[in-house]
């Protein structure tokens, strides 16, 4: 904690005589600098540490008043405590001050007990609310510390996520992977914060986590599922939404969204709840038209990969009825990026 002794206090009067003073009786307790007008004051806490400003009001040119006001209206130079010094004591004056921003107010002729008391319990409080600012930073960091911590053991427990699917099925890692970057792409082109965008991403990669629950007889099969083992392929949806639900981490809850919605259609149409247009969450819209490209573009059991040209083309058959068409939209104007992303991780 800073000490008394080193707290530097800036004199500002133009009477010699009312500075001798009040250097004489702060001298032996603390660093002094003089300014002998309000414009050199200014000019001189601009270039060096202030804590604490004796402030006559009437001087030349620019008067208390105004150096108060234009040092109160400086974030680098607000929080320096100032304390008026003058002969002018009524009420009116008084009220000016402190509206200026001042903290204190003696009057002149000075009595050096009370110019030190005043000055020493201002100082105090000063070097008590830095340390408390102080402590809230080290508070603040140690928490953004333990975020990082929290955030990147969720980033590895996905990455594992992701190893596992890949285990069982290097073309799923590749999707998996894709989608992350395409919904990327998405979320910053509809307009979501860096933030939104990098969660989006990440969260994206559990959009399928419910096929862990899915039989390897019909998630494997190569050809066309029945009605019944399409039901139970659809349970992929409410098995993610059951295994992200229930945790206050707001990446796990975005994956929970994008895990349940995916397969929502904008007109309806979709599973498993039958929402339609903005009853799917944004997430949950993104999700859908990433997921239909990219398995339109994917080799699977079951299909060989369409051309991305009629990928593209299957995409905007779909505007308004399976996708939101504001969505399509920029799916249009960011396309190149998806080929390129297809042609990264394929």
């Amino acid at each position: 904690m800073k000490l008394l002794k080193n707290c530097k206090i800036l004199i500002v009067d133009d009477t010699k005589t009312n500075t001798d003073i009040l250097v004489k009786a702060l001298k032996n307790d603390y660093r002094l600098s003089v300014a002998i007008n309000g414009k050199k004051a200014i000019e001189y806490i601009k270039n060096n540490r202030v804590d604490l400003i004796l402030l006559d009001i009437l001087m030349p040119e620019m008067d208390g008043f105004e150096v108060c006001k234009r040092l109160k209206a400086d974030t680098a130079t607000r929080d320096i405590p100032i304390v008026f010094i003058t002969a002018m004591d009524d009420p009116v004056h008084k009220t000016l001050g402190f509206e200026a921003g001042a903290v204190d107010y003696i009057t002149k002729p000075f009595d050096a007990m009370e110019v030190k008391a005043r000055v020493k319990n201002h100082l105090t409080l000063k070097i008590a609310q830095e340390a408390l600012k102080n402590q809230n930073l080290i508070l603040d960091e140690k928490v953004k510390e333990r975020t990082r911590e929290l955030e990147e053991t969720q980033i590895e427990v996905i990455d594992r996520l992701v190893m596992a699917a890949e285990y069982r099925d290097e073309e799923t890692g590749n999707h998996i992977r894709r989608m992350s970057k395409y919904c990327e792409i998405m979320g910053r082109a509809a307009g979501l914060s860096a933030r939104e965008c990098e969660i989006l991403s990440m969260a994206s990669t559990m959009h399928d986590i419910g096929k862990i629950g899915i039989p390897d007889v019909i998630l494997l099969k190569p050809g066309k599922l029945t009605s019944n083992e399409m039901e139970i392929m659809k349970t992929h949806t409410t098995i993610g939404s059951r295994l992200l639900a229930g945790s206050e981490s707001v990446l796990l809850q975005t994956a929970e969204v994008i895990a349940r919605t995916h397969h929502e259609n904008w007109d309806g149409r979709g599973y498993p709840r039958g929402l339609k247009e903005d009853e799917i969450p944004l997430p949950g819209r993104i999700g859908c038209i990433c997921d239909v490209f990219d398995a339109l573009i994917s080799e699977r059991p079951y299909k060989r990969p369409w051309a991305l040209d009629l990928a593209i083309a299957e995409i905007n058959a779909g505007l308004g009825v399976q996708f939101d068409p504001d969505l399509v939209i920029i799916f249009n104007d960011r396309v190149d990026d998806f080929i390129k992303i297809v042609e990264r991780w394929s």
